[in-house]
């Protein structure tokens, strides 16, 4: 008999770790704005740190800082990352860089003095710094294995081995998996990877109170056995949780199991969970808004530079075109910087991006590293035929062929497309049919689940892509 866990009640869920991360960095921010103050007072010429300080000399919007600094963290909310130091580390560094670029930005566009530096420079250092060490002591403390959810899989075919596979590649490990049950007397006994096939439904009752089980993830695709359904029924009636398969293949992937979906859950759940609010609609109007003037604003400013480096290498045209299909399948043209030589696709025949594509010119291959051949595309997001996040648009005969081989493929079309993308800062370019299906994976999880904090997320990590030069 395996080792009893600790009582269930300190094995946390992934909404208490998420309360858990979200008040811990509060609290660092807050003591980092104190600081900072201080600080800020202690090279005053004029005022000491008092409450007459703190009232008349900080602008009202200072004490904002920490909840902008909450916002830039927001993907470190994800409690897979959240448990990996590399993971955090690079969050954190990410976070500090953009807040600095972003304050740097409106520094230098005001009047002269007549924001502080002193007073965001420290708050911006102690942040971080605070940020990062309460990060660790987390890491240390609460993703500890007798804090980890113990898990019961239910189903032993083709999905329950698909969620063993996904789990056994996570590092840290979301949860403890003790073993599968499944009704078929053949697998008794047997192992999907390390784990071993614990029993039937007739035994699950009892697996649960030996191993202290606090979670059962049903993973049946085909039909339920009655008396599994009622052992499942007992089992929620005793306290322990039961959630089905693609929910924690969402969870954990942040992806659409598209393979293991029944043929009608496009109409009875994926279109019902995409509806969205009025308020996130007109959210995502001012984002795209603002995101595509300040964006082409930049791509005006790079356009003499752009236009003659081409120019001197391959020619013209500097500007490239192609039709694509937009929200509800209706065609437009997306504007791009030219990457590749003229005529690439001489045959007239539709090829799929490739990395390292032989057809790209050394001047695309900068545009495209640094993600410079992407600006123009910042008109067609005023124009309102894309927004600043969706999935990558589309060529038609690319969706006519996806579509046939991928399940769910024309789904992506429930939106307009973006120019960047759930898919894009998680997967980047596909060259194959199975590269492609993953990526859909990627923008139902998108679709299905978009909000505002997404979105800026996603803007968020692709500035760092951007600056990281990871573009192909």
């Amino acid at each position: 008999m395996a080792k009893p866990s600790r009582p269930k009640r300190w094995q946390l869920r992934a909404a208490e770790r998420f309360l858990i991360l979200l008040i811990g960095d509060f609290i660092m921010a807050a003591v980092a704005l104190t600081i900072a103050l201080y600080l800020w007072a202690a090279g005053d010429a004029w005022m000491e740190f008092s409450l007459e300080f703190i009232i008349d000399r900080p602008p009202a919007w200072y004490f904002f800082l920490p909840i902008f600094w909450l916002i830039l963290l927001v993907e470190l909310y994800d409690i897979q990352r959240a448990s990996n130091r590399r993971e955090t580390l690079k969050g954190i560094g990410l976070a500090t860089l953009i807040y600095s670029l972003i304050y740097l930005l409106f520094y230098f566009t005001s009047e002269p003095n007549s924001l502080p530096r002193r007073g965001v420079a420290f708050f911006i250092v102690f942040a971080a710094i605070f940020t990062l060490l309460w990060r660790w002591i987390y890491i240390r403390i609460f993703t500890a294995p007798h804090l980890l959810r113990r898990v019961l899989i239910i189903g032993a075919g083709k999905a329950g081995e698909t969620l063993v596979q996904v789990i056994s590649k996570q590092w840290p490990p979301p949860f403890n998996i003790i073993g599968l049950i499944d009704d078929d007397p053949q697998k008794l006994g047997d192992q999907i990877g390390n784990f071993s096939i614990l029993g039937s439904s007739q035994e699950l009752l009892t697996i649960i109170a030996q191993q202290q089980i606090t979670d059962l993830v049903l993973a049946i695709t085909g039909e339920m056995e009655g008396h599994m359904f009622q052992a499942l029924l007992a089992a929620q009636e005793g306290g322990t949780s039961l959630t089905l398969m693609p929910q924690v293949y969402e969870d954990l992937l942040k992806r659409v199991p598209i393979f293991l979906l029944e043929a009608d859950w496009i109409v009875r759940s994926f279109v019902e969970k995409t509806n969205i609010s009025s308020l996130y609609q007109i959210s995502r109007t001012l984002v795209d808004f603002t995101g595509g003037l300040v964006g082409t604003l930049i791509m005006i400013l790079c356009l003499p530079f752009i236009t003659l480096a081409t120019l001197i290498e391959s020619g013209f045209p500097v500007f490239f075109t192609q039709e694509r299909l937009g929200r509800g399948g209706q065609p437009y043209k997306i504007i791009k910087f030219r990457t590749m030589e003229k005529d690439a696709e001489k045959d007239g025949e539709a090829r799929m991006a490739e990395e390292n594509d032989q057809r790209v010119t050394k001047v695309g291959w900068f545009l495209r590293k640094t993600h410079l051949d992407e600006l123009p595309q910042f008109i067609n997001v005023l124009r309102g035929e894309m927004s600043m996040v969706g999935p990558r648009a589309e060529r038609p005969q690319m969706v006519a062929r996806f579509q046939k081989e991928i399940p769910f493929y024309r789904a992506r079309l429930l939106v307009k497309p973006g120019v960047t993308g759930w898919a894009q800062i998680n997967f980047g370019y596909a060259g194959t049919v199975e590269e492609t299906a993953v990526k859909l994976e990627y923008d139902l999880y998108y679709i299905e689940h978009r909000n505002i904090l997404m979105d800026l997320s996603i803007i968020i990590r692709t500035i760092g892509t951007v600056l990281g030069f990871k573009g192909q």
